[in-house]
């Protein structure tokens, strides 16, 4: 069933690093997400990374892949540990500021990583046991791709939205008649 818990059990670590969902939280049709938000799919995820550098290839693959997507997506130095994450020069850029709120491993509780690394469910299962993720790490500039051989882990999720490009192009037309048509003066 979906469950979610907060690192150490400690309800203080919510306001920074918010709560660790076991897939079956992300999976459920109430889901985790507000109204018109959702957990991206694994195909979603690697749209981000691509449009962050990574190559097709790079983005099928599992384990740590890419350049720096990593340092790109990561945010807020002083929560990390002092590593190739943070010390890369594009460290924080993409907007997505992921953080290193750990895990809680699904077998004992035992929670782990807080401070050196993130996890990210995706919406995608791998197979009836396991579900796709995303790893930041404090001493890895790149992302790791990889499957959790237990939905039962407890991981971060962040949602999506799709928005209406219609009703967003409408506030950026252009001003005048030369930018309207596609040509330029």
């Amino acid at each position: 069933t979906g469950a979610y818990a907060v690192y150490q059990d400690n309800e203080s670590n919510t306001d920074t690093y918010g709560y660790l969902y076991n897939w079956y939280a992300v999976d459920l049709e109430t889901g985790v997400c507000p109204e018109d938000w959702r957990v991206p799919t694994d195909d979603e995820i690697k749209q981000l990374e691509m449009y962050l550098g990574m190559s097709q290839s790079e983005a099928d693959a599992s384990e740590w892949r890419g350049t720096n997507e990593g340092s790109k997506l990561a945010g807020n130095a002083e929560l990390w540990d002092s590593g190739d994450l943070v010390n890369d020069a594009e460290f924080g850029t993409s907007g997505f500021t992921a953080l290193p709120g750990g895990y809680r491993y699904y077998d004992n509780g035992f929670y782990f990583g807080m401070g050196y690394s993130a996890f990210f469910w995706s919406s995608t299962e791998y197979d009836s046991n396991g579900a796709w993720y995303r790893l930041l790490n404090y001493n890895y500039s790149e992302i790791t791709r990889n499957f959790s051989n237990s939905k039962k882990t407890g991981l971060s999720v962040r949602c999506i939205r799709d928005l209406d490009y219609l009703t967003i192009s409408n506030f950026h037309e252009p001003k005048d008649e030369a930018h309207r048509d596609g040509n330029s003066r």
